[in-house]
């Protein structure tokens, strides 16, 4: 081999000025036992600084050797030329040939590798660092060094520092505990070393101001607040100081572009340039930027480019540091206009085709195209309000220029609906007036719905919330009457007229309704009205003295609000309150309580403060029933007093007058053992059903029920017969005379 290395390649660098010592991390490198220590980082990160202030500790006891690489070592010869003469410098003796040949694989499998390990493996610890291992890119010669990897001589410690993540064979020394490893997060600064290092800098501690800026702006990366705080030293007022803020961030993206953009190919400067305009880089959306090669060249910049931060595993995707977007966004700016409105708007479309809404949104608003924006919310929000998602629907609105909300009726309408089914009554009545000034003919809006109707729909909705049953009851009728069955909107309508028909005590006008608006919800997949009318029905039941419907009804809405995450949504409040009732008048008052409590949970929260002054004054008296039944009277008459302040607040107390006046005095809960002859008109037909051979779910489709009614029905009857299968049950109903 041939000798050709230069020394100052042997010895660690000179360490730069106002160098910052990083005790954490010496300390972790102290401390690794490991025979192959690995920090792969982005340039600039500090590694190279690092360990040469490590590396001065080692060398005073005499055992740390030094090799810096670069792209002129990138071939297995020169590789091992380099690294034969570093260990020479510290090992004289060591017994390896360096004036061989030519390399070649035989050479080194039989006499370099071979002669290594014996002359290491004899010798006192060694530590061999290999600073800019990034550099090889040769097969051989990478193959060479994972040669040595896997097998270190006893007592020999490798040090690899990298701009890459490392392959081969690191995955293998993981697994076997034989690696330490130090990467982005770990070197990245703390805000503590941020201020140490600044203050060295700047020759005083930095203000809490400057030092949190130039936190967010570096993210704690080490070359990036180098050059920031250099710009900055001997800044003498705020206009010197903006003037070196511009300085510093011009030559942090130099540094960006010569030692990270530069060097990338052509094909992957202009994915990373394309894709600058995405939030987060992943296959999908990388691919509708900057083609099919995408997802090729992400995997390859984010093993190679470690200024892309990993923000989530499945699927894989990243976020481009500050200063590389910084730099990137010039870059694509230089191109003209045209270039990122045309990416936006693929981004916009890409996002809008998957469902991610607030994304879309915001990519068609920085194409420009405020119509874009506009129709995708429109396009999305009635699914998004059905599953309980008024804050994200909310959102939404909030990426639109209000005047573009406010110009539009359909869009007021859909603020309406996102306030009204967030517990809002009185944001979502502002928004029907606006929509009331906007509304143009015939608009739709929704699914079978014109805006005026919608937004009658929607004031029915108001009126029921803020405890106005009169005018619900008003506008309900004539809403009913106007809109498309089988629609939210219907399911909506009938949802919110039956509330206040219950709440007059027509219980069975509303159980009509809000059967009829249990069928529409389940027909539109509307969640949100589905959870809110089995829930009314409860309530409905409750206070009609049907317990048992009360409770299977209660139980089916909670199911499918569990289902459907709602149960800690307002609407889920009514289901609680017909389970916690039905509960109670069996006696089981622990029970009761736990739902009594997702009830207040639900009703809980500054948004929802003023609304459903109805069910907040039920809630209270089922708590007062409840501490009555406890025999704490104090908090049964406190009960009793948030009821009656509760039921001032509504328009027309209706049925809370009598129930008011029947919780005067101490409440005592009597139990009440269900029987055979408690069973209702419908459990009856299931438990004639489970004579015969019909699964559960069979018993639903024949009886037009859900499957989840007839699991709560078959409880129910199982719980009435004492019984805990169904030949047991159907036993013991023939016994009783009931079949």
């Amino acid at each position: 081999m041939t000798r050709s290395v230069s020394a100052s390649k042997l010895h660690p660098p000179v360490q730069p000025p106002h160098v910052l010592t990083r005790p954490r991390l010496l300390r972790r490198l102290d401390a690794a036992t490991e025979p192959v220590i690995v920090l792969s980082a982005p340039a600039g990160a500090g590694k190279t600084v690092l360990l040469t202030e490590w590396s001065q500790h080692l060398t005073a006891g005499g055992g740390c050797a030094w090799l810096s690489l670069d792209v002129h070592d990138n071939a297995p010869g020169r590789l091992w030329d380099g690294i034969l003469l570093a260990l020479h410098q510290v090992r004289p003796a060591l017994p390896v040939r360096l004036d061989s040949d030519e390399w070649t694989l035989d050479v080194w499998l039989e006499e370099i590798l071979p002669n290594l390990v014996t002359g290491l493996g004899a010798q006192a610890p060694l530590t061999l660092i290999l600073d800019g291992v990034d550099s090889l890119t040769d097969a051989d010669a990478v193959r060479s060094l994972a040669d040595l990897l896997a097998g270190v001589p006893e007592g020999m410690r490798i040090v690899l520092s990298t701009r890459h993540v490392v392959g081969a064979p690191l995955p293998s020394l993981r697994a076997r505990g034989l690696v330490a490893e130090l990467g982005p997060h770990d070197l990245r600064f703390t805000t503590g070393e941020t201020q140490a290092v600044l203050t060295g800098l700047l020759g005083c501690a930095p203000t809490a101001d400057t030092l949190g800026a130039l936190y967010e702006a570096t993210e704690g990366w080490a070359a990036g607040l180098c050059v920031m705080g250099r710009a900055l030293a001997g800044a003498a007022d705020k206009a010197a100081a903006a003037e070196a803020v511009v300085r510093g961030m011009r030559a942090m993206s130099d540094y960006v572009a010569t030692e990270v953009v530069d060097r990338l190919t052509t094909e992957q400067r202009e994915f990373l340039v394309r894709t600058s305009v995405l939030d987060q880089l992943s296959t999908g959306p990388c691919q509708a930027l900057a083609g099919d090669r995408a997802g090729v060249l992400l995997r390859e910049l984010a093993r190679t480019v470690q200024l892309l931060e990993p923000v989530a595993a499945q699927p894989p995707a990243y976020r481009p540091h500050r200063a590389l977007l910084s730099l990137l966004s010039d870059m694509l700016a230089s191109e003209g206009p045209d270039a990122s409105v045309s990416l936006h708007r693929a981004a916009a479309q890409w996002y809008s085709r998957r469902g991610h809404t607030a994304a879309a949104v915001r990519h068609a608003m920085l194409s420009g195209d405020e119509a874009l924006a506009g129709a995708l919310v429109l396009a999305d929000w009635e699914e998004a309000i059905a599953a309980g998602r008024s804050a994200a629907v909310s959102h939404w609105l909030r990426l639109l220029p209000p005047r573009t909300v406010a110009a539009d009726a359909r869009l007021c309408i859909v603020a309406a609906m996102a306030a009204l089914s967030g517990g809002a009554p009185e944001a979502g009545r502002h928004w029907l007036d606006v929509a009331q000034l906007r509304q143009r003919g015939a608009e739709t809006v929704g699914e079978g719905s014109t805006v005026a109707d919608a937004a009658t729909v929607a004031q029915t909705i108001a009126c029921c919330l803020k405890g106005e049953l009169l005018s619900a009851d008003r506008l309900g009728a004539s809403v009913v009457a106007g809109t498309v069955p089988l629609t939210p909107w219907r399911a909506l309508a009938c949802t919110a007229r039956g509330t206040a028909l219950l709440w007059t005590g027509r219980y069975e006008e509303a159980e009509a309704l809000l059967g009829e608006a249990t069928r529409d919800a389940r027909a539109a997949g509307h969640g949100l009205a589905l959870v809110r009318a089995l829930g009314s029905r409860a309530v409905c039941a409750l206070l009609a003295e049907r317990h048992e419907q009360a409770r299977t009804l209660s139980e089916e809405a909670l199911h499918v609000a569990a289902a459907a995450g709602l149960d800690g949504h307002f609407v889920a409040v009514s289901a609680y309150l017909g389970r916690a009732g039905s509960l109670l008048r069996e006696g089981s008052v622990e029970e009761a309580e736990e739902a009594l409590a997702g009830a207040e949970a639900a009703l809980s929260g500054p948004d929802r403060a003023g609304s459903e002054p109805h069910m907040r004054a039920l809630c209270h008296l089922t708590r007062a029933r409840l501490e009555g039944a406890r025999r704490n009277r104090q908090a049964a008459r406190e009960a009793r007093e948030a009821a009656e302040r509760a039921a001032a607040r509504c328009e027309v107390p209706g049925v809370l007058t009598g129930l008011l006046a029947g919780a005067d005095g101490d409440t005592v809960v009597v139990p009440v053992v269900p029987g055979p002859q408690d069973l209702s008109l419908g459990e009856r037909r299931v438990l004639r059903a489970l004579c015969g051979p019909l699964t559960l779910r069979e018993i639903a489709a024949e009886l037009y029920v859900s499957h989840n009614t007839v699991k709560t029905q078959v409880r129910a009857i199982f719980r009435k017969l004492d019984a805990h299968d169904r030949s047991a049950a159907v036993a013991r109903a023939r016994e009783c005379g009931v079949l």
